[in-house]
């Protein structure tokens, strides 16, 4: 499958399960083809409680120019137990940087095909790569807390790297690590990033002048400006969110969650998804697979007098290959 369904204006649908979400998009530094990682949930399957949506693995999804997609398998040599026993693992929102060097993974990972939210440990896991198809293990991220989830990975103006996760076990907010290399073992919790209102997904990039992150609060998405990328003011009021009203695309009009931003060439895109046939209720305990399934979509970002501004109806377009 590519771009879209013929019954809607998506980006990406998963020719899989239809559940393609926490979408990161990177380009090859060799070919310049754009390559887009997610998560492939299992709409589809019939299972008890909220087995649908682990058990997922990583789906991969190429393209040129950003305007078409076409859907490359999973990531399968990223299982850590025995392939022997078939997957008993959760696979969630990968983050996928380039050091300058090589590639690196990291990847939310939970053991075996939870069928409830509660009571199952969460982690990140570090992998890397020399041509973004084929990796290799370097192990977990130690990060002070066992319901860490959704990483998201940049170097800040100070020269060190940082990682920005979510905790669950703080109330679902925002904490932050700091390397001075990637190094295995070098990551050093600083602490709290963001509080207040329960959110997931921290996605962090420079733009305008600003560094920004934004958070995934389940109604759209928080805004936070920076300075530095390490002290976080909110944009607007506690209520204020991008995504958060319908936009006119057909399947683009629930609110946008958890997303990416890539800056290429002065040009800044949000990859987000919708769940485009959703009515309301609660996802974690819906039956029907209608509700269930998901989409990706792009959005051209931009700053205007310090503000970040999000235009969810205006095309998109990233760099191609010929560029």
């Amino acid at each position: 499958m590519t771009a879209g369904s013929p019954h809607d204006d998506a980006l990406f649908h998963d020719p899989v399960h239809d559940g393609a979400t926490d979408p990161t998009v990177i380009r090859h530094h060799a070919t310049g083809e754009w390559w887009m990682y997610y998560t492939q949930r299992r709409a589809s399957v019939e299972e008890p409680g909220v087995a649908w949506v682990h058990g997922s693995r990583i789906g991969v999804a190429r393209s040129s120019g950003g305007a078409q997609w076409r859907y490359a398998g999973t990531l399968d040599d990223l299982q850590l137990g025995d392939p022997a026993g078939g997957w008993r693992e959760t696979h969630w929102a990968p983050e996928v940087i380039f050091d300058g060097e090589r590639y690196r993974m990291y990847l939310t990972v939970i053991d075996g095909i939870p069928d409830r939210w509660e009571g199952h440990a969460r982690r990140i896991v570090e992998y890397a790569s020399d041509d973004l198809a084929r990796w290799r293990l370097i192990g977990e991220v130690p990060l002070g807390s066992d319901r860490v989830i959704d990483a998201c990975v940049a170097r800040c103006p100070d020269g060190l790297w940082r990682m920005w996760v979510k905790d669950e076990a703080d109330g679902s907010t925002t904490w932050v690590a700091a390397s001075a290399d990637l190094a295995p073992g070098s990551w050093r919790v600083e602490g709290r990033a963001v509080g207040g209102r329960p959110h997931e997904g921290p996605n962090v990039f420079e733009l305008g002048g600003w560094w920004w992150m934004l958070v995934d609060e389940w109604r759209g998405m928080g805004v936070h400006r920076s300075a530095d990328a390490i002290q976080w003011e909110r944009q607007g009021g506690p209520d204020d969110v991008i995504l958060g009203e319908p936009g006119a695309r057909r399947g683009d009009a629930t609110f946008g969650r958890h997303g990416d931003v890539v800056v290429d060439g002065g040009r800044a895109i949000l990859f987000y998804f919708t769940h485009p046939h959703w009515g309301g209720s609660e996802l974690g305990s819906t039956d029907a697979a209608t509700a269930r399934r998901s989409a990706i979509f792009a959005a051209p970002l931009d700053v205007v007098d310090g503000v970040l501004t999000c235009d969810r109806d205006a095309p998109v377009r990233l760099g191609s290959i010929t560029d």
